[in-house]
């Protein structure tokens, strides 16, 4: 941690203040960028070899240009231009070909181009180093606000990216628009957001109340219901009631009605929203009844 003095001209009135510098390293983070790094060096490693390798249905390069634009082609895709030693070599080789009817046999020179790849190791260990390093700022003094707390701080914050993001995809898919006339695109997109603001305020009054009871939900994942979470989304919380149906029958004298049963998890979401499992219940008379 450290300080850095700041300085700005509001309406002609110049304004100072100091901002603390917090250089936090996540070791999570640095661990899984690290293994994500490695994992991207060795498959460019192993494709730049695989380049060498002669058999049918395979490409020979016969000039050295050519293999180099296929290797940087590889190299760039995964974005280890930095951790890989490269060199190029080219080999003519003379190989005998037979007679055939009045055809003469001769020798025939043929050329192809080699490279040889190794991984950087000290260029790879130092961007290992330099991963999962982050720098927070704030003007709080430390007496109000340890180093600690401002990390978690940050680690909490509301990121209004992730939001948006529910626009462009699922569950809202603004994108792609199928819409011709501008007041129905400026419709749909008011719709939409007003959309946004129930999933964003199922999703912090859901959290708000775990947090105020300091427990968990369990059963929100598909696969591992034993899984538990205390800052579940708005998506897997609507996924837990889709399984919920509404059964009528008609017959020729009376009209049956059968709704779908809570379950323990669906009951309490709708407890830790504030609402009454009557509110589903009154959906119909019947409902918890079977046919």
């Amino acid at each position: 941690e450290y300080e850095v003095p700041m300085s700005l001209e509001v309406e002609g009135t110049p304004r100072e203040w100091s901002e603390r510098r917090l250089v936090v390293r996540s070791l999570r983070h640095a661990q899984g960028a690290e293994a994500a790094l490695r994992a991207r060096v060795a498959k460019a490693q192993a494709q730049v070899e695989a380049l060498n390798r002669r058999g049918r249905g395979r490409k020979r390069f016969e000039d050295i240009e050519t293999l180099r634009q296929a290797v940087n082609e590889i190299v760039q895709r995964y974005r280890v231009e930095d951790f890989l030693w490269l060199r190029y070599d080219q080999h003519t080789t003379a190989r005998s070909v037979r007679a055939y009817k009045e055809r003469r046999a001769y020798m025939k020179q043929e050329s192809q181009a080699t490279v040889e790849v190794r991984v950087d190791e000290a260029a790879l260990e130092l961007a290992v180093r330099r991963l999962g390093w982050r720098i927070y700022s704030t003007n709080q003094p430390l007496e109000q606000l340890s180093l600690e707390q401002a990390v978690l701080a940050y680690r909490s914050e509301y990121l209004v990216d992730r939001s948006l993001g529910r626009l462009k995809g699922r569950p809202l898919s603004l994108r792609p628009m199928y819409v011709q006339r501008d007041d129905h695109a400026t419709g749909l997109i008011r719709l939409l957001s007003i959309a946004l603001r129930v999933l964003t305020l199922l999703e912090f009054v859901v959290r708000r109340g775990l947090a105020a009871e300091e427990t968990t939900l369990s059963g929100l994942y598909v696969g591992n219901p034993k899984r538990e979470t205390a800052r579940p989304t708005a998506e897997r919380l609507l996924e837990a009631f889709k399984e919920i149906t509404l059964t009528v029958i008609e017959g020729a004298s009376q009209v049956y009605r059968h709704l779908t049963a809570l379950s323990p998890l669906q009951e309490r979401i709708p407890e830790l929203l504030g609402f009454s499992s009557r509110v589903y219940r009154r959906l119909c008379t019947v409902s918890h009844e079977p046919l």
